[in-house]
This record gives C-alpha cells, sequence and structure tokens, in this order.
C-alpha cells in the first residue's frame, strides 16, 4: 500500500497520543477514518480535528478489552464504509510495579486490554481486510516488547504476547498469499499521556513515575512516532521501531543477548532512587 488517499482506516485508542496523531496524519494523506476509544470527549475531539482536516470520520465509543464491543464495531465500520483497508491497534495502558506487588488483577487488566485488545480487533477486521484485496494491519507493542524491564511485568508479558501474535498473523498473511500486510510497531519512549495515565502498586508515588518517565525517557513527539509508523506501513515493513532509543536498544539486546539483563538491572536500580 503505498498511498493512504481513499482508504479506509480504522484507529483505536485515539483519545490522545500516537492514536490521535495517526488519526490526524490519515486525515491530511485522504484516508476515511473509523475512530473508537472508551473516552468519549477525546474521542470526539480528535474526530472533530481530523473532520477540520477534510476527513469523513465515523466514531465509536469502544473499550478493546471487550470482545463483543469490538465485534460490533467491525460491523458497524463495514455497514458504514462497506470496505476496511487499514487497521491500527494503538489502544493501550501501563502498569509500573513489582511482580510481588502486581496483583491477579492488574495483569488480568493489563492483558485484557493490551493483548486481547489486539487479538480482538485483528479477529474482527482480517476478514475484512482479505476481502479489501489492498489491507494492512499495525499492532502496537513496545519496546517492551523487545526485552524485559524491571517494574513491568504486566506490561513486558501483554507487548510480548503482542509481538508473538503479530508475527504469526504475518507469516501467515504471507504464505497464504493474502493481499494484506502485517507490522509490529515498537515505541521507545513516546511523549503521550499513557504514563500520566498508569496504574502504580500501592504506596509508590504515581507523579514521581510520571516525572521520571517524561524527563528522562520519552525523546520522540507522538507526531513523529505517527509519521514513522505510516512510513513503515507503506513499506510493508514487519518491524517498525520508533526512535533512536528503540533503535539502539534493539540492537544491544540482538548483541548481548540475555546479557541485557544486568544492564536493566542497574537502570532498574538507578529508576528506584527517584520513584
Amino acid at each position: 500500500m503505498k498511498d493512504f488517499h481513499g482508504k479506509v482506516a480504522v484507529v483505536t485508542g485515539v483519545a490522545s497520543g500516537m492514536g490521535r496523531e495517526l488519526a490526524l496524519e490519515l486525515a491530511r494523506q485522504g484516508a476515511k477514518l473509523s475512530l473508537c476509544d472508551y473516552d468519549a470527549a477525546g474521542l470526539e475531539n480528535t474526530a472533530e480535528a481530523a473532520r477540520a482536516l477534510g476527513a469523513e470520520v465515523h466514531t465509536k465509543v469502544v473499550n478493546v478489552g471487550e470482545r463483543e464491543q469490538i465485534l460490533a464495531y467491525a460491523d458497524d465500520v463495514v455497514e458504514h464504509y462497506g470496505v476496511v483497508n487499514l487497521v491500527f491497534n494503538n489502544a493501550g495502558i501501563a502498569h509500573h510495579a513489582s511482580v510481588e506487588k502486581t496483583s491477579f488483577k492488574d495483569y488480568d487488566r493489563m492483558m485484557d486490554v493490551d493483548f486481547w485488545g489486539v487479538v480482538n480487533s485483528s479477529k474482527a477486521f482480517l476478514p475484512h481486510l482479505i476481502a479489501s484485496g489492498d489491507g494492512h494491519i499495525a499492532n502496537t507493542s513496545s519496546i517492551f516488547g523487545l526485552f524485559g524491564v524491571g517494574g513491568q511485568s504486566a506490561y513486558n508479558a501483554a507487548k510480548f504476547a503482542v509481538r508473538g501474535f503479530t508475527e504469526a498473523l504475518r507469516i501467515e498473511m504471507l504464505s497464504s498469499g493474502h493481499a494484506v500486510g502485517v507490522s509490529c510497531v515498537h515505541p521507545g519512549g513516546i511523549k503521550t499521556d499513557i504514563c500520566n495515565n498508569a496504574t502504580v502498586a500501592d504506596g509508590q508515588d504515581q507523579a514521581a513515575f510520571a516525572d521520571f518517565f517524561n524527563k528522562h525517557l520519552a525523546r520522540t513527539s507522538a507526531d513523529s512516532a505517527a509519521r514513522t509508523i505510516l512510513n513503515g506501513v507503506k513499506k510493508n515493513r514487519a518491524r517498525i521501531l520508533i526512535g533512536p532509543d528503540a533503535v539502539a536498544l534493539d540492537l544491544i539486546v540482538r548483541v548481548t543477548g540475555s546479557g541485557y539483563q544486568r544492564l536493566m538491572a542497574f537502570v532498574d536500580g538507578q529508576q528506584a532512587r527517584f520513584i
């Protein structure tokens, strides 16, 4: 897919951050949009901004972790547009706590949104992408889907799962000959609200965690990330790394193998001094 003009693009998690910027950049490039988020006000704000850019926009309030809602949403999109060409499974949440302090409910919640949200949407829209004859699906994992990080076991588990699911889906699309591209997106530190809205362990300072991330780790703007994703989709890249930190850390893991874990243990110890 070299051009998004006239293509129908579904984007999840559009109330802010990368999802919002993906919607706006797709609007600039002439796509027809279907946008969803569980945040009704944020969803409508993004939709109005996309309409101001000249895009046709369909919206629905959806919790991607609720399978029946996603299945109904896919039906609504097809009824509205008749076809689906692009799906960007961007919606996600974050949680920071040690394994010892992460509850089973925290793990369930992370997997429901960050992993099952991707599976639900991929399964719901895949038949329509195949039928379009010119489809692409981009699933957002993370650099934490490439290596483990202390305090991020729930997020790591979900994002590693997204990576495995997406890579398997790409292999199936290639082997079957279906004209559906598949990309796994691995953002590094992006300037979004995900850490501002993240949950933490009881007794931990959430504001300090968000402040540490925003000051020391968030180096790439959301609009730059959106452009990188769309360029990667146009080139049908299997893996889309976003930000110099993602590129560097991916290389470190490739070179050191499991040796990177000692480096991450040091970083985890330093971070603990601030949060």
